[in-house]
C-alpha cells in the first residue's frame, strides 16, 4: 500500500505499488506494477512496467512490455520498450526519440478526447473513501450525472404528483410494513424468478417482473426524496412549496450532500432505494386491499313479526276511583292492531363487597385486554437496551473472537428468565412494557422458554417475525403468536420490579 521509489544506482527484484505510484529511477530485476497509481521508468525494468489506472511513463529501458489499463501510455525521448505497448482504453502518446521494438496494440483508445481521468478521480475520491459523490477535479460529471437524476425524479413528481405524495405518506405513517415489504421483495424477487424459469411458461413473464421492479425503484427513490424534502417543507407551511415536485427536489438536493459523508454515502442511498421500493410495493398492496368490498355483516336472526291484522288489546275496565289491570288483547275486527305488553327486564342483583385481606397489598391487573398494545419501536428501543447489557456483560471483545453464538445464547436465556420472574426485562423496565398472555395467566417456564426458543425463528428469518409487529393487528411477533403472548405498555406510576 501506497508509493514506493527505487532510487537511482538501487536494484530491487520487484516494484509494486497498490493505490500509490511506482517510481524506478534505479535497476529493477522483474516487473514494476502500479494500482490505481502511476508507474514512471526512468531507468531500467527487466520485465513489465504496468499500470492499472494510471499511466506508463517511460524515459528509460523496459525489456518486456509497457502496459497501461484505464490510463495513459507516455513515451519520452530516451524511451526503449523491448516487446510490445499495450494501451486498454487510453492513449499511446509518443515523443521522437523513443523506440519500440514490438509494437503497439491500442484497445478503445479516445484519441484527442483523454483518457479516464475522471474515472481515476472518482475510484480515489468516492469509491474508496464509500461514498458516490465527492469534491475535486475531474469529479463535475458525477455531480452532473447526479442532477440528471434528480431531474428525472422531479419529473416524476410532475407527472405523478398523487402518488409521489401517498407513497411517501406510506413511508412515514407505517416504517415498520415498508421495511418488511422491501425485505420480501428481496427475499421473494429470486425464488420467484427461478420458479418461473422452471415452468417454461413464466419466462415471458420474467422481463415484465424485472421491468415492474426497475420501475419500482425509480419511483420509491422519487417517494423517499419527497419523503425526506417534507421534513424541511413542513417548516415553511402548507402552501405551494408542499407540491410533491418541491418536496422531491429538496429532498434532492439534500441527498446529494448526504452522498458526499464517507463510508456512509453508499449505505444511505442503498437504504433509501431499499426504502422506496417497500414503500411502493407497500402502497400497491393497502391500494388492492381498500378497493375490496366490505365483507356483509352477519344478518341477525329475525325476530317473530306480528300478524298484520291483529286485534287491540281491551281498553281497561275502570271504575268510580278505580283502575283494574289491563286485560289480555282480543280479537278485533278489521283494521285493529294488537299493542304488546312490555315486562321489564330483571334487575341482578348487586354483588357483595370482598372484605379487603389484612396485610394485602394491592396488585395492579396486567391485561393484554385492558392495556394497549406495544409497537415497534418501542420493543425495538427495549431490545437494544437488553442486547447492550448482555453485550457489556460478556465483553465485547470476547463477543468478537468467540463468535455472535454465545451472545445470542446468553440474551435468550436472560430474556426467558426475567419474562418468568418478572414478566419484564431490564430494557423493558426502562421503556414500560411487560409480557402478558392472551389469556390473562400467569407466564409460566414453558411459556417463557417457548418465547426465547421462538424468538430465533423471528430473527434467522431476516428478522421478519419481530418486523411482523409493526403491521400486525394485534401487535404480535411470530414468537407472540406461538407462545401466547403479546407485550402490553404499562402505566406510568406502576412499578415493573
Amino acid at each position: 500500500m501506497g508509493s514506493h521509489t527505487v532510487p537511482a544506482g538501487g536494484e530491487w527484484q520487484q516494484a509494486v505499488s497498490i493505490m500509490g505510484d511506482t517510481t524506478v529511477d534505479g535497476t529493477v530485476l522483474d516487473a514494476a506494477v502500479s494500482i490505481h497509481g502511476d508507474t514512471t521508468v526512468n531507468g531500467t525494468v527487466g520485465d513489465a512496467a504496468v499500470s492499472i489506472l494510471g499511466t506508463t511513463r517511460v524515459n528509460g529501458k523496459v525489456k518486456g512490455t509497457v502496459v497501461a489499463v484505464l490510463g495513459d501510455v507516455i513515451l519520452g525521448p530516451n524511451a526503449e520498450v523491448g516487446d510490445q505497448v499495450v494501451c486498454v482504453l487510453g492513449r499511446v502518446i509518443r515523443e521522437p526519440g523513443s523506440v519500440i521494438h514490438g509494437g503497439v496494440e491500442q484497445i478503445g483508445g479516445f484519441g484527442p478526447f483523454g483518457g479516464f481521468e475522471w474515472l481515476r478521480a472518482w475510484v480515489s475520491k468516492c469509491l474508496l473513501w464509500g461514498r458516490p459523490l465527492g469534491f475535486g477535479e475531474h469529479l463535475g460529471w458525477a455531480w452532473g450525472v447526479a442532477a440528471c437524476f434528480l431531474a428525472f425524479y422531479a419529473l416524476l413528481a410532475l407527472l405523478f404528483p398523487k402518488g409521489i405524495d401517498r407513497c411517501a405518506e406510506t413511508l412515514e405513517q407505517r416504517p415498520g410494513g415498508t421495511l418488511l415489504a422491501a425485505l420480501l421483495a428481496m427475499l421473494l424477487s429470486p425464488i420467484l424468478i427461478v420458479l418461473l424459469a422452471i415452468t417454461g411458461i413464466g419466462v415471458v413473464v420474467i422481463p415484465f417482473l424485472a421491468m415492474a421492479l426497475f420501475f419500482a425503484g425509480l419511483f420509491g427513490k422519487a417517494t423517499v426524496l419527497a419523503w425526506l424534502g417534507r421534513r424541511f417543507t413542513k417548516l415553511i407551511g402548507d402552501g405551494a412549496y408542499s407540491h410533491a415536485f418541491f418536496t422531491v427536489f429538496i429532498g434532492g438536493v439534500v441527498t446529494m450532500l448526504l452522498y458526499t459523508i464517507p463510508v456512509g454515502g453508499f449505505i444511505i442511498r442503498a437504504i433509501f432505494g431499499i426504502l422506496g421500493t417497500g414503500a411502493v410495493i407497500y402502497t400497491i398492496a393497502l391500494s388492492m386491499k381498500s378497493s375490496r368490498p366490505p365483507k356483509p355483516a352477519p344478518v341477525a336472526a329475525a325476530a317473530a313479526v306480528a300478524p298484520s291484522f291483529a286485534a287491540p288489546a281491551a281498553p281497561a275496565a275502570t271504575t268510580f276511583g278505580a283502575a283494574t289491570p289491563p286485560m289480555p288483547a282480543q280479537s278485533a275486527g278489521f283494521g285493529a292492531t294488537a299493542t304488546p305488553v312490555v315486562e321489564p327486564p330483571p334487575v341482578a342483583p348487586a354483588p357483595e363487597p370482598v372484605p379487603p385481606v389484612y396485610g394485602a397489598a394491592a396488585v395492579p391487573a396486567f391485561s393484554a385486554a385492558t392495556l394497549p398494545r406495544a409497537g415497534f419501536w418501542i420493543r425495538v428501543a427495549a431490545a437494544f437496551l437488553d442486547f447492550m447489557i448482555i453485550a457489556l456483560t460478556l465483553g465485547v471483545l470476547s463477543f468478537m473472537s468467540r463468535g455472535p453464538a454465545p451472545l445470542f445464547v446468553t440474551l435468550a436465556a436472560y430474556s426467558a428468565v426475567m419474562w418468568k420472574l418478572k414478566g419484564t426485562t431490564i430494557g423493558g423496565v426502562v421503556c414500560g412494557l411487560k409480557v402478558v398472555r392472551l389469556d390473562d395467566r400467569e407466564i409460566d417456564w414453558g411459556v417463557a422458554v417457548v418465547r426465547a426458543l421462538s424468538a430465533f425463528l423471528s430473527f434467522f428469518c431476516a428478522g421478519l417475525g419481530f418486523i411482523w409487529v409493526a403491521f400486525d393487528d394485534e401487535k404480535q411477533s411470530w414468537h407472540d403468536k406461538i407462545a401466547g403472548t403479546t407485550i402490553v405498555r404499562v402505566p406510568k406510576g406502576i412499578s415493573l420490579l
